[in-house]
């Protein structure tokens, strides 16, 4: 069983908002680093999904090219107007902001593969049950920046519960080498074709867990560190901007002081008692919205159910399959 992991992140994911005033960088590794990363863990298949961008993907498909033990599928995570979606083996970018229905049909266009990340999360933008009626190949059950107890068991009790219906996997969703390799998609051979083939055929396993909390908090101070040294090249004068790399256009476009300020704000942060009270307030965070989503898990699990019938009674009116999604609508590309 050869394994993937399709959602990871580089500097070109650009940046967050924190609140109306804080900003802080996605990501401050290279798809180089990702492409040593993912060799090193002997994973067979990668992508680079960057925010809204695929110049970072397209790089590291690039430099993947040098090596021979491991196939490069070009995506992106796209920004909706009803949450986020995946578009993998793309051939070129596709534009933030429009529908999901929209997004879909250009991601198809590519004869691209189409995935909800972290569809049920309850603090990052999830599709939720709007899955339930779009052409999607697949969705993660297992999605490693996902620490909390409910949304990937949310989404794997429905996996479950529609056996065939979408392909099943798992995505680190790693902004950082310290959270990649926690989860991966197992499909039937090695190459991202035979990845390609898995999914359509609904053969593929979500393996793993999300990455632990350390983790990301790693993840945290290494954004911190790098978006300091990216301050200071641009108060040096020597910030380089590649085409594509949001952040680094954000950061040219900034006034000195407020880079000067943001170079506090970044030491301050880094000093250990204020990164372990941020940990710790996340973790309370997550556990109390995940407390508070499980005791709707059952009215939410028959409403759901209620979707699914209603889509399946008005395809089977209309002479389609009751399953819509992936092969049944695509054919050819499952062969």
């Amino acid at each position: 069983m050869g394994r993937a992991d399709t959602h990871l992140h580089t500097h070109f994911s650009g940046f967050s908002q924190l609140g109306s005033l804080m900003k802080f960088p996605e990501s401050v590794i290279s798809p180089e680093m990702q492409v040593d990363k993912m060799r090193s863990l002997g994973y067979d298949v990668m992508a680079i999904t960057d925010h809204d961008e695929t110049a970072g993907a397209f790089k590291g498909a690039e430099y993947a090219k040098k090596f021979d033990d491991i196939d490069f599928i070009v995506g992106e995570e796209v920004t909706t107007a009803d949450g986020e979606i995946i578009g993998l083996f793309l051939n070129e970018k596709v534009p933030m902001g429009l529908s999901v229905e929209e997004t879909v049909d250009i991601i198809r266009s590519q004869d691209g593969i189409v995935i909800a990340p972290h569809p049920f999360s309850f603090h990052v933008p999830g599709l939720q049950e709007k899955i339930l009626e779009l052409d999607i190949d697949g969705f993660e059950t297992i999605n490693g920046g996902h620490p909390d107890r409910y949304s990937n068991m949310f989404a794997k009790e429905v996996m479950d519960a529609y056996p065939g219906r979408w392909a099943e996997m798992a995505g680190s969703d790693a902004h950082s080498v310290y959270t990649s390799g926690t989860c991966w998609t197992e499909f039937e051979g090695t190459t991202a074709d035979d990845f390609r083939r898995s999914i359509l055929n609904r053969t593929t396993r979500a393996v793993g867990k999300a990455a632990p909390p350390f983790g990301q908090v790693q993840w945290s101070a290494e954004v911190v560190m790098g978006g300091q040294r990216l301050l200071l090249d641009k108060l040096k004068g020597r910030l380089v901007v590649e085409e594509g790399d949001q952040l680094a256009a954000k950061i040219e476009s900034i006034s000195r002081l407020k880079a000067g300020t943001g170079l506090i704000a970044g030491s301050a942060y880094l000093f250990p008692p204020i990164t372990c009270l941020a940990a710790t307030l996340s973790l309370i965070y997550l556990s109390i919205g995940s407390r508070k989503m499980t005791k709707k898990k059952g009215g939410r699990l028959n409403g759901i159910d209620e979707i699914i019938r209603g889509v399946d009674s008005r395809n089977s009116a209309d002479g389609k399959k009751p399953v819509l999604q992936g092969r049944d609508v695509h054919p050819k590309s499952a062969s």
